[in-house]
């Protein structure tokens, strides 16, 4: 009789949450086509360095591998993923399948997004489903590590067992909205937020002072390698809410060596967010090889492992 043995999950990520340990994550693009040689070397690079590696879902709508399965290749090296998962390309019933099929392959953290719009993207001509958004998928991941589905019936097979986070963007221009959305996603099941990049530090304090306060969840923020003045200038240009500051940009452009400059700004605001929350997120495009020496740079030791 053919047996089916369900991979052992990784779960040190939930396990140091719950330490209240200092919480790295780091970001890593799936491939671009059928070969993940340079992710899985990207990744393997960042190990006793972070805690877990998000793989995203169609970042700025553009296409990549499939985020499930570039999780599973993470697994099978010993990599633990938080695979994110966007409402843009999928409706409840495809999210559901999807989410099943995680837990069932031994993946356990999510981040639940709503997704960038496809216009956005290279593929602006395709239609968008967005038939949830991230509080009522994080809703529906709720039901299901409750044993049931959207529609309230039981998952006959079991229950899932999914660790689900959420993205908050404290340099939201609507202060009342941001509470209100963080305060829905808290309620909703969110146990830890990741940021959108971070480039004003007393926004991030305020946000932890006067709303993340007394949440008892962990907020981790988004620390990005600028590479260039060029760099910056199209993050500002090309990335929705994000605004970095003219002295950055001037302090890249001056600089000899811009992308070492890039660097140590990068460990300079990874000190700043250590002494205001409880966790960085760093995102380095195409040079996720750098974070281990940012992080040195920044004073964060190596993860300790049992």
């Amino acid at each position: 009789m053919f047996s089916i043995q369900s991979p052992t999950p990784l779960t040190s990520f939930r396990a140091a949450i719950q330490a209240g340990e200092f919480l790295v994550t780091a970001e890593v693009a799936p491939p671009k086509g059928g070969d993940p040689t340079h992710m899985v070397k990207m990744a393997q690079m960042l190990k006793g360095r972070v805690h877990a590696i998000n793989i995203t879902d169609g970042s700025r709508a553009v296409l990549r591998m499939c985020p499930l399965v570039a999780s599973v290749i993470l697994l099978q090296y010993g990599i633990e993923p938080i695979c994110q998962v966007a409402c843009r390309d999928r409706n409840r019933i495809g999210l559901q399948a999807d989410l099943m099929g995680a837990h069932a392959i031994g993946i356990r953290n999510i981040l639940a997004l709503t997704g960038d719009p496809v216009k956005a993207g290279d593929h602006p001509d395709c239609k968008a489903v967005f038939d949830l958004e991230s509080v009522r998928l994080l809703q529906l991941i709720d039901k299901m590590n409750n044993g049931f589905d959207w529609n309230d019936k039981p998952l006959t097979d079991g229950a899932t067992d999914l660790f689900v986070g959420a993205a908050i963007d404290p340099q939201s221009p609507s202060w009342s909205g941001l509470q209100s959305r963080f305060e829905r996603k808290l309620q909703a099941g969110a146990q830890f937020f990741q940021s959108q990049l971070i480039s004003d530090f007393d926004r991030l304090e305020k946000f932890m002072s006067q709303i993340a306060a007394g949440s008892n969840k962990p907020i981790l923020a988004g620390i990005f390698l600028l590479k260039s003045a060029k760099n910056a200038e199209f993050i500002n240009r090309c990335v929705p809410g994000v605004n970095i500051p003219q002295h950055i940009i001037d302090r890249l452009a001056s600089a000899k060596d811009p992308l070492e400059e890039g660097m140590k700004i990068a460990a300079e605001q990874v000190k700043l967010a250590s002494q205001i929350c409880q966790g960085v997120h760093m995102m380095a495009v195409k040079r996720e090889d750098l974070i281990p020496q940012i992080l040195d740079m920044a004073g964060i030791p190596p993860i300790q492992t049992a």
